[in-house]
């Protein structure tokens, strides 16, 4: 079967313990989590996990089923490929003369900001889709990059629907 990058949103308890049980599972069932990102919701109640995992359609399934089946689970949706997906970036690269005005022609392209400056190094925000986010990153490879850190996906469905109305 043909695997592919699917993007699930998780409601769940926001409670201690609850990304435990949940990361266990995925561990249990043999599965690796590509992104994942976990915050509170509009209902403090709640917390939303949103996992970015590369299967095939056996795999969404069982995955899903397994999620479902947890107490501390509420609502579990497969994001559509048209929903909203965006990922903040920090990078810090090298800085010098010599590819300073290269690298902020480069943040001003990809609408990025620089958040950080010395004469040693540049740390930089980038937000956008994750294929804007790998492509900042291979334009800086040739200046060097000291450091990133990335924090994975957040995603909703387009239009009025939320996950609790579907």
């Amino acid at each position: 079967m043909e695997k592919s990058k699917f993007v699930i949103a998780v409601y769940v308890d926001n409670t201690a313990g609850v990304l435990t049980r949940v990361s266990g599972m995925f561990t249990r069932r043999g599965f690796n989590i590509d992104a994942l990102t976990v915050g509170e919701t509009e209902r403090s109640e709640y917390s939303r996990i949103t996992i970015c995992i590369t299967g095939d359609e056996y795999d969404k399934e069982q995955l899903i089923n397994q999620l479902r089946k947890l107490v501390v689970v509420k609502k579990v949706e497969v994001l559509d490929e048209d929903a909203n997906k965006r990922e903040l970036m920090l990078i810090k690269v090298k800085n010098d003369s010599q590819h300073r005005n290269d690298i902020m022609t480069a943040v001003d392209v990809f609408r990025a900001s620089v958040i950080d400056y010395s004469m040693q190094s540049m740390c930089i925000e980038v937000t956008g889709n994750p294929s804007k986010i790998d492509a900042f990153v291979k334009l800086m490879q040739p200046f060097g990059i000291l450091e990133m850190c990335r924090t994975g996906i957040v995603a909703l469905d387009r239009g009025s629907e939320t996950l609790f109305t579907k």
